[in-house]
C-alpha cells in the first residue's frame, strides 16, 4: 500500500511546483508585472520544513517565497491575485511577488530586501518567548530554527566566488549556534534534520541553523539572462530533481501505480488553473485609494 505521508509530500511538492510554472507562463504575458523569483528545483526543503510546523508557529521568508506562503496555509487563490495586483490578493494587490503575507496563517512575509527577514523572525521568537514566559533571565535565549537555502548562487556570483569559508554551517557555529547541513534535494533528509532541529529549539529554548544544499533550475528572475553559470550544470542538478527522487521513491518502495500519480497531478492542476481564474477575475484597487494606507492616518 502506498504510504499516504509520501503521497501527501509528493502532493506538496507537485503544488509549489505547478504554481512557478504557471507563474512563469503568465509573466511571459505580462498578467504578473515586476520582479518573479521562482523556486524550481527547490521544492523538497519547504515541503519538508513546512510539513513539521504547527499551525502557531511563524514563518518569515525571503523574495522567493510563494512556496513557502503556499504550503504555510495560503490559499494559491489568493497568492495568485497578489501576484496580478488585484485587491483579492493576500496583501491586497500591493505586495506583489516579494511581499505575500498572511496573519491569519502566521506566515509574515517575503522580503524584498536581502536578509531583512532574519532579524524580524528573531523579533516574531522574542516577542513569543517573552509572552509564554515571562522569564526576563532567559529573555535572549531565543528559540528559532534559522533555514538557510543554500542553491549555491547570490543572485549572478557562485559562492566559490564570494565565500573564502563555503560551508555556511561553520558560519553558524562561530556565533555558537547548533548547525547542522542538509542535502536539500532528499526530501527524507529535510524532514530528519529538521524534525531533530525543532526538537531542540522547543526543548532548549535556542536558536538552531540548517543549512539545506539545494539548487535552483530557473535564473534567479525573470529579468536574469543567466550568463554565470553553463547549462550543464544546470542539468546536472537536474539529474537531482527533488519531485523526480520522491516519485521514483513512491513507485519503488511503496507501489504507488501511475493511476494514484495522475491523480495528483490532476487534483493540483485543477486547484492552479482555479487560482488563475480567480485573479484574472479580480479587481484591481482604483486609483482614488493611491494615498490609501501610505500614513498611520489616511490623508
Amino acid at each position: 500500500m502506498t504510504n499516504p505521508d509520501h503521497l501527501r509530500l509528493l502532493h506538496s511538492m507537485l503544488r509549489v511546483r505547478r504554481m512557478e510554472e504557471l507563474c512563469a507562463e503568465l509573466y511571459t504575458q505580462e498578467k504578473i508585472r515586476g520582479f518573479l523569483h521562482l523556486y524550481i528545483g527547490e521544492e523538497a526543503v519547504v515541503t519538508g520544513v513546512m510539513s513539521l510546523l504547527r499551525p502557531q508557529d511563524n514563518v518569515m521568508a525571503t523574495y522567493r517565497e510563494h512556496g513557502h506562503a503556499l504550503l504555510k496555509g495560503v490559499s494559491a487563490k489568493l497568492i495568485m491575485a497578489e501576484m496580478f495586483g488585484k485587491v483579492e490578493g493576500c496583501s491586497k494587490g500591493r505586495g506583489g511577488s516579494m511581499h505575500l503575507i498572511s496573519a491569519e496563517n502566521r506566515f509574515f512575509g517575503g522580503n524584498a530586501i536581502v536578509a531583512a527577514g532574519i532579524p524580524q523572525a528573531a523579533g516574531l521568537a522574542l516577542a513569543a518567548k517573552r509572552h509564554e514566559t515571562m522569564n526576563m533571565a532567559a529573555l535572549w535565549k531565543i528559540p528559532i530554527l534559522f533555514c538557510c537555502e543554500n542553491n549555491l548562487y547570490a543572485m549572478g556570483t557562485a559562492l566559490s566566488r564570494s565565500q573564502s569559508q563555503q560551508e555556511i554551517v561553520k558560519k553558524a557555529e562561530s556565533y555558537n549556534i547548533a548547525a547542522v547541513s542538509v542535502d536539500g534535494m532528499n526530501i527524507f533528509d529535510v524532514i530528519e534534520k529538521t524534525h531533530a532541529a525543532l526538537d531542540f529549539v522547543k526543548r532548549e529554548q535556542k536558536p538552531y541553523f540548517l543549512e539545506f544544499k539545494t539548487y535552483r533550475f530557473r535564473p534567479h528572475s525573470m529579468f536574469d539572462p543567466e550568463l554565470y553559470r553553463k547549462k550543464e550544470e544546470v542539468q546536472k542538478w537536474k539529474e537531482r530533481c527533488p519531485i523526480d527522487f520522491l516519485t521514483k521513491y513512491l513507485i519503488e518502495h511503496d507501489g504507488a501505480s501511475q493511476d494514484v500519480l495522475n491523480k495528483l497531478k490532476i487534483e493540483v492542476e485543477q486547484e492552479m488553473q482555479d487560482a488563475v481564474s480567480f485573479a484574472e477575475n479580480g479587481t484591481l484597487e482604483p486609483v482614488e485609494n493611491l494615498e490609501k494606507n501610505i500614513y498611520e492616518n489616511d490623508l
